[in-house]
């Protein structure tokens, strides 16, 4: 008996609340979603997710995003995207500017992913199992799929090209350490809670190998309860270190959920390194000076959640609880910087990210930034990085 496959996908995307996709040979065919998304952000990873030639398969984006796909002769059904956690504002802002959600869109692009139902990853395999069977007649279970993780070697490079070479020497050593070491544990929460990521760097190279204490009996259960007890440790610290406390749980969560998808110990070796540079990195950001203050912390949280809109002293000194005169003042003593200086100088260094790692034009990084004119934006990169935006991305091409 033949099966109608847009319907099976539209009952599907109906009882989950999640967009489905069908797709024959890389064209897409069919789409069904329950929330008005003004652009799909599938269009991000579409050909990562179309290479993955597994019957059933998934794909976790950077975000902890995921989507799940079946394959069927030249069909393939996508799933997503779905997580379980709630995604930021600032996330989702960010997702559409990648995705070139035009400016009046966004606010109802972000809307529409926050209405999306949020369901634990292997609940959405499981669902991609039964449209399997549907297709094929067959059983697979969940032991059958293999994670697709190039996505995440790409995600964070823990290592530049000299350290990497030594990334093999040392591998095993992070998870391992954390086992049953105090002294070793109490090296790395103090490296992550003062966000020293040369430091980081320089332990990880040199790690003395620690037998860890037994967690379970079976070999790759131990390496991902060890996974949990690292992430648990470096999230409080992270939390101590000034870290927002909803983003520093919420980070924790969808990093040991990755954890328990995967399915060998070097992958779990892998994820150690870049949870620990990504906490230590977050922190880094945060904290100003060698002694910051809770106000300055507070300031810079407040900053990183905002960089992609105008940001206004007012809304600071609400967020903070003080007068603007009040605010302005006690910031200058604590941080050494003016707030403006401090917020422009931020929103410069995320120009030169974007600038190095999305192909966005100069125009659209300006006005996702907050800036008046693509001019105005060149003015203050010039400034706080040394190279207008041009002279910069000319030198990382």
């Amino acid at each position: 008996m033949a099966v109608d496959i847009p319907y099976l996908c539209t009952v599907i995307g109906n009882l989950t609340g999640v967009p489905i996709r069908v797709y024959r040979e890389g064209e897409q065919i069919f789409y069904h979603a329950v929330v008005d998304l003004p652009r799909d952000p599938i269009c991000l990873y579409l050909d990562k997710i179309l290479e993955i030639r597994e019957r059933v398969g998934y794909f976790i984006t950077p975000i902890f995003n995921y989507y799940g796909i079946v394959r069927s002769g030249e069909l393939a059904v996508v799933l997503g995207p779905a997580r379980q956690i709630p995604a930021e504002t600032h996330v989702l802002r960010e997702l559409a500017f990648r995705a070139d959600v035009p400016a009046v869109d966004t606010d109802d692009f972000i809307l529409a992913m926050q209405n999306i139902t949020r369901m634990p990853l292997d609940r959405v395999l499981q669902i991609l199992l039964m449209v399997d069977h549907v297709l094929s007649g067959e059983r697979l279970t969940l032991l059958d799929l293999k994670i697709y993780d190039a996505e995440q070697a790409e995600r964070k490079k823990l290592f530049d090209s000299q350290t990497e070479s030594q990334e093999s020497a040392s591998a095993g050593a992070l998870p391992e350490s954390v086992g049953n070491s105090y002294a070793l544990e109490q090296t790395i929460t103090n490296i992550v809670r003062h966000g020293d990521t040369a430091s980081l760097r320089q332990w990880v190279a040199n790690a003395p190998p620690v037998e860890a204490g037994i967690l379970a009996h079976d070999q790759l259960r131990q390496y991902k309860n060890t996974f949990i007890v690292t992430a648990t440790v470096i999230c409080r610290s992270a939390i101590r270190g000034g870290m927002d406390v909803h983003d520093a749980l919420a980070l924790s969560d969808s990093y040991i959920q990755e954890c328990e998808l995967l399915t060998s110990m070097e992958a779990i070796t892998k994820l150690h390194y870049h949870m620990a540079l990504d906490y230590t990195e977050r922190v880094e950001r945060i904290r100003r000076g060698k002694q910051p203050t809770k106000l300055t912390m507070d300031v810079t949280n407040y900053v990183l959640h905002h960089l992609s809109e105008p940001i206004k002293t007012a809304d600071i000194a609400a967020a903070v609880f003080m007068s603007r005169s009040r605010l302005s003042t006690k910031f200058k003593e604590e941080a050494g910087v003016t707030l403006t200086d401090y917020i422009l100088k931020e929103k410069a260094i995320e120009g030169k990210r974007l600038l190095r790692y999305t192909d966005k034009t100069i125009i659209s990084i300006s006005e996702y930034l907050g800036f008046s004119s693509p001019a105005h934006f060149s003015r203050v990169f010039k400034k706080y990085i040394g190279v207008t935006p041009h002279e910069y991305r000319e030198r990382k091409q």
